[in-house]
């Protein structure tokens, strides 16, 4: 085992070197770069990615259901059962030991609506695989701000392309499905929903031969695509002969456990939508957001000495970047995800191992709420009896869970 792992590192490693081995030979960026067309790498003849769901895992047992219709095959036809069901990913930690528990059952777990107890319907364990929305801010102003971090002295978008390099490439290795969104001025698509390495190397040629096009950086319209769909640029690597496409967003895909895997500075310049509706968006999705903060750097070297708010020529002030890192914080609290704000190179590889294991042990519970349509925000407790002596565990152990539930109105 120990030899199978170290191989494994030294595989992951050489990646990593290889992808900073790429930047080493470009310029570094700085806030006045000039934006340059983006470009298609050329790529080989292949087949059209294998959506999840599509063929179900031999051995795999899929009991997690999405809220809007469950479709049940039998002799000679289906039938449809409507359902109103909210989803809840779930991970339990040990507050001092911080190790994820595991081996829990759905007699383990207790759902609480605004203090009302509710009757688990859905329950599936972490073995199901994962389908994984990959969003990245590919924009100059996150490229400058990485770059003025490092003092001008590396590419800034090596902080926005190895965590999402390093991760898919893991990610496929486990036999989860990935999609990878690009955003800054508007949401692209680089790639739907695939576990071909040949697909994922692509993406990343993609991101390391071009450079950011545009400054702004629309956070909000990002995770509204992603989580819900809407219309977007048509899927970059797909070579389609339309140049915008619908998108039904991550709440749809069906089977697997899923989870967005965002890297992000924060900062939203001028979205579509506010932040309001962007973090109702995120509580009613059920989807875990797992965040890595950029710019960090940054902040730490001249958060005393660049202005309070946002200067004319749009360089961000301390109120920018601090609210930029609470958004993030609480996109990920309220998702039952996590936020990690990334300083130092060093840090990458231990921050990765921690998303990959809170990924990997979430338990999906869901509950039905009734015919409700009362438009209120209602809040989400889960709790849990590790022993099953029949008292709640809460003292000892964190359940890492989405906090909210927005019902419809009538």
């Amino acid at each position: 085992m120990k030899n199978s792992l170290d191989s494994r590192t030294r595989r992951v490693l050489a990646a990593a070197l290889a992808l900073m081995f790429v930047f080493a030979g470009a310029p570094a960026g700085s806030f006045d770069a000039h934006a340059q067309s983006r470009r298609r790498p050329e790529t080989l003849p292949q087949k059209k990615n294998q959506r999840p769901g599509e063929q179900k895992p031999e051995g795999e047992k899929v009991e997690e259901v999405p809220k809007d219709v469950i479709n049940v095959p039998q002799d000679a036809e289906v039938v449809k059962v409507v359902t109103n069901l909210v989803n809840i990913e779930t991970v339990v930690i040990h507050k001092k030991s911080k190790q994820i528990v595991s081996g829990l059952k759905q007699a383990n777990f207790a759902i609480f609506e605004d203090g009302v107890q509710q009757q688990i319907t859905n329950f599936a364990t972490p073995e199901a695989k994962l389908n994984v929305a990959v969003v990245i801010e590919y924009s100059r102003l996150a490229q400058g701000i990485a770059s003025a971090g490092a003092g001008g002295m590396d590419d800034g978008r090596a902080e926005l392309i190895a965590p999402a390099a390093l991760f898919m490439q893991d990610a496929v290795q486990r036999g989860d499905y990935i999609s990878v969104i690009a955003y800054d001025m508007r949401p692209t698509p680089l790639t739907d929903f695939t576990n071909d390495p040949r697909r994922v190397n692509e993406v990343i040629t993609l991101l390391v031969r071009n450079r950011p096009a545009f400054r702004e950086t629309n956070l909000f319209d990002a995770l509204k695509l992603t989580l819900v769909g809407g219309r977007a640029d048509s899927v970059v690597l797909e070579d389609s002969k339309e140049e915008k496409a619908d998108y039904t967003g991550l709440v749809s895909v069906e089977g697997r456990r899923r989870a967005v895997f965002l890297i992000s500075t924060g900062i939203d310049t001028f979205s579509k939508i506010n932040y309001d509706q962007a973090r109702k968006i995120a509580q009613n999705a059920g989807i875990p957001i797992y965040i890595i903060g950029t710019g960090n750097l940054f902040y730490k070297r001249y958060s005393d000495q660049i202005e309070a708010v946002d200067t004319l020529t749009g360089s961000p002030g301390r109120l920018t970047l601090i609210q930029a890192q609470n958004t993030l914080n609480t996109f990920a609290k309220e998702t039952g995800g996590a936020y990690f704000p990334v300083t130092f190179p060093g840090e990458l590889r231990a921050t990765l191992a921690s998303i990959n294991a809170l990924m990997r042990s979430q338990y999906s519970l869901g509950y039905n709420p009734g015919e409700r349509r009362d438009g209120k925000q209602h809040k989400i407790v889960v709790k849990v009896d590790i022993n099953g002596d029949g008292v709640y565990d809460e003292k000892e152990f964190d359940v890492q869970h989405r906090k909210y539930y927005n019902a419809p109105k009538a």
